[in-house]
């Protein structure tokens, strides 16, 4: 029985990058040796082990075969006869099918250490075209990388738009599509997620909402310079996109309630928001309060980044957080809540905020 290190935590381990999840392929063993061994068995599709101490993942050596469409149409077979080479050669890109032995030699049969200092996405064989998930994952490496320079090879952009152009990328189902999207929103270089499917010819069959122009690409590179919150980002993405679209994207792929709400929240609010230092104290309020800024202040805070990040960083934006902060921080005396019942409390306190604003409004006139 061998084991060795696969995967991400090789690639990245050469790119000097932090390794946070290490990933383990086993060749030569069986289920029950490695139950006997201590390790707990978790895999349903193929088997894959907990180790006792570390709960890293330990697979298997496996081969794969093409039985239906989609992601799903594979049978997995594993024994002790599957080589690492073998299992290798099943990964999607040659920087993902390298292995270190326990001795720490590089096994990169494909050829992944030579991509990795061309700066270069490459599939390992013919077979990547079998499984669509693999179109956005190249979508998805390009956001982690591009900044480091990586680019798509021209063979594997030729086989990707092949995909796309024979119907595969159909059998994708809504969740992938979100969670990989999601993951790419929190890269380096989210912009090159959707850039790499525009340029394959997948972006409009997978995300048909988002017609992905220039104002787009530059709302979210904006974005990914001011916060790694990929809610933030998503919503910078969508804020000039219609009501409609955001509604219809964020219901079919099931997009979490945070990152449709702040999207939607964006949206709708922007054109109020720039209209904010023609605003009264009364007005000023009500664009409080209809964003939700004193129950939610963390959205809030998020709702003016994606705003900046999408519009510009303009005068709007800091007296709407100056006019939260100074608002929230208003209180009502306590003879005066003693006096008070019921909804006079919700008058008086709005009562003095809005003198409150007032006088921030003067304030920053004489500034």
């Amino acid at each position: 029985m061998q084991v060795y290190l696969v995967g991400g935590a090789v690639r990245d381990e050469l790119l000097g990058r932090p390794v946070n999840e290490r990933d383990w392929v086993v060749v030569g063993a069986t289920p029950a040796e490695m139950q006997r061994l201590g390790f707990r068995a978790v895999g349903r599709e193929f088997p894959v082990f907990l180790h006792a101490d570390t709960n890293e993942e330990y697979a298997l050596a496996r081969l794969e075969r093409k039985t239906g469409p989609g992601y799903r149409g594979f049978v997995t077979e594993s024994s002790p006869d599957v080589s690492l080479e073998q299992d290798l050669l099943r990964r999607d890109l040659t920087i993902n099918a390298m292995a270190l032995s326990a001795a720490g030699t590089l096994i990169d049969p494909y050829g992944g250490r030579a991509d990795l200092q061309q700066r270069r996405l490459r599939h390992v064989s013919p077979a990547f075209a079998e499984d669509p998930v693999r179109v956005l994952r190249v979508a998805r490496f390009a956001a982690r990388f591009a900044d480091l320079g990586f680019q798509v090879a021209p063979e594997t952009r030729a086989l990707m738009q092949t995909m796309v152009a024979s119907g595969e990328l159909a059998a994708l189902v809504p969740e992938r599509v979100w969670r990989e999207m999601q993951r790419a929103l929190a890269e380096a270089t989210p912009e090159a997620f959707f850039d790499t499917l525009q340029d394959c010819g997948a972006l409009s069959l997978v995300l048909p909402e988002l017609h992905w122009h220039a104002s787009d690409r530059e709302a979210l590179r904006a974005a990914a310079r001011l916060t790694p919150e990929a809610g933030v980002r998503f919503a910078a993405l969508m804020a000039g996109s219609a009501l409609p679209d955001i509604q219809s994207l964020c219901q079919r792929l099931r997009a979490p309630n945070p990152y449709r709400e702040l999207a939607l929240l964006c949206a709708r609010l922007q054109p109020r928001i720039e209209q904010a230092l023609q605003l009264d104290a009364a007005g000023l309020l009500e664009l409080l309060e209809s964003a939700d800024a004193f129950r939610r202040p963390e959205r809030f805070a998020g709702l003016l980044l994606a705003s900046t990040a999408r519009f510009g960083d303009r005068p709007a934006q800091g007296l709407l957080r100056d006019a939260a902060a100074t608002a929230a921080q208003v209180a009502l005396a306590p003879e005066l809540l003693r006096e008070l019942k019921g909804p006079a409390i919700a008058a008086a306190l709005r009562a003095a905020r809005i003198q409150r604003l007032q006088s921030l409004q003067s304030e920053r006139r004489r500034s």
